[in-house]
């Protein structure tokens, strides 16, 4: 028996070594990883431009001994886009996708730390705006480094191809499909698994969530233009007024969720903006309107995009605007289907997460209308099982003192909105390293 117990016990002692060393290592790396962070949180760039900042992550993963490739991507109007692909290669065995985003929010900072982003640009439309990662992808490209460094130095433990992605533009849900358009897989190797963390601006620093299923809502973004025909405001028996007419339509559209959607099926239709006029006494041509609809479901999306068109057209005949006059509906560039989370692979790293940070730190979280472009990387019918843990990213007592006050916390995309850094980055270093050492062991 002597001999068979010490077969078991060298087969123990890689798995005991591999749980004792990576807290060392993690720990090893926090000065360095925020020292990242707030540098990448000092210096952001807005979408579809992050130059500098895809730059400072290639450079990063390939000093971590990665194969590095920039300027993967191409955006619909045939524009290069700024993602990086790191490969490491490791024998034979599964292929393993880990990405961040890349991109920052034109949101001008108030948050008062030392290393708050004073940066500004141009956005699309030529506004001078602030930028800011008010959204955490600093903390999840800090996270993502963090993990390379990590797995590089632990080549022992696991085995196969390690596929590290920067993703641009996220924020515009616009950066997956233009690193797919550049035949990501055909270049790179089709993965087994693709995984991905987000920062919870509502959970406890050391904390991650979980949810199997839906975990992101499907995004379309919709332009609605109202035609109609302008006139003296003292006129208006002369006109087909498209302010009244759009009025009428905001209020009739709010019926598709409560009234043609069932209620089984979670859905949101926000009309975000609306244009039209030049004067308080003319009565203007036309009015646009930016919509955002949302679901759970792609079906439900499709029916919600027919619904938005048929009554745009109901309510413009009832208002006798001319044929040649009706309403214009056009989905816009900024869609993503519903960010999936694998059920069986959810459950495989709920599981590793638990013994990682011990089961008081690991939640059911619920599903958000919230929206990514993460679930890309899954392909049409969830080819690829993909996973999105949620990394709590608030100091605990600051989330104690908004549940005592009600007084809520700066949600992500706020101009208040500040992660605590080191157990945030340190836990999210922690899980990725062991999901993907679970996924690819030996």
């Amino acid at each position: 028996m002597k001999p068979l117990l010490l077969a078991l016990l060298s087969l123990l002692v890689p798995v005991l070594s591999s749980a004792q060393d990576l807290p060392v290592i993690v720990s090893t790396e926090m000065p360095d990883l925020l020292a990242t962070y707030k540098n990448l949180h000092e210096h952001p760039e807005l979408s579809e431009r992050e130059k500098q900042t895809s730059a400072f992550v290639a450079d990063a993963l390939r000093k971590a001994g990665y194969t590095v490739t920039e300027n993967v991507g191409k955006y619909t109007d045939g524009r290069q886009a700024y993602g990086v692909v790191a490969l490491m290669k490791n024998g034979s065995g599964p292929t393993v996708l880990v990405r961040s985003e890349l991109d920052a929010l034109p949101v001008e900072e108030k948050t008062g730390v030392a290393y708050a982003s004073h940066a500004r640009s141009k956005n699309q439309a030529g506004d001078d705006v602030g930028v800011m990662h008010a959204c955490g992808h600093d903390i999840h490209m800090s996270t993502l480094i963090g993990t390379a460094e990590t797995l590089a130095k632990l080549k022992d433990r696991w085995h196969g191809t390690l596929m590290f992605v920067g993703q641009p533009a996220e924020e515009t849900v616009t950066g997956a499909q233009a690193m797919l358009n550049d035949n990501l897989y055909a270049r790179f190797g089709k993965p087994d698994y693709a995984i991905a963390i987000h920062d919870d601006g509502n959970l406890e620093a050391g904390k991650v969530g979980v949810v199997s299923g839906p975990a992101l809502a499907a995004v379309s973004s919709v332009d609605v233009t109202m035609r109609g025909v302008g006139s003296h405001g003292a006129r208006p028996e002369a006109s087909k007024d498209p302010i009244v007419l759009s009025a009428e339509y905001i209020l009739a559209i709010q019926t598709i969720v409560s009234r043609q959607i069932p209620p089984q099926d979670p859905a949101v239709v926000t009309v975000g903006a609306i244009h039209g006029g030049t004067k308080r006494n003319i009565i203007p041509d036309e009015v646009k309107m930016n919509l955002t609809i949302r679901s759970f479901s792609d079906e439900v999306q499709k029916q919600i995009l027919a619904d938005l068109k048929r009554t745009a057209d109901g309510i413009a005949m009832a208002g006798g605007v001319p044929a040649d006059r009706m309403p214009v509906v056009t989905i816009m560039a900024e869609n993503s289907p519903v960010t999936y989370n694998n059920p069986e692979l959810a459950d495989r790293l709920r599981a590793v997460c638990v013994r990682t940070v011990g089961a008081g730190n690991v939640v059911k979280t619920r599903p958000e209308m919230v929206s990514e472009d993460f679930g890309q990387f899954g392909l049409e019918g969830h080819q690829i099982p993909t996973v999105m843990l949620r990394l709590g990213a608030v100091a605990p007592e600051k989330v104690a003192e908004s549940k005592s006050t009600g007084k809520p916390l700066p949600s992500l995309h706020s101009a208040y909105f500040i992660p605590d850094p080191e157990p945030t980055i340190r836990t999210g270093v922690l899980v990725m390293t062991s999901s993907v050492l679970d996924l690819m062991s030996k």
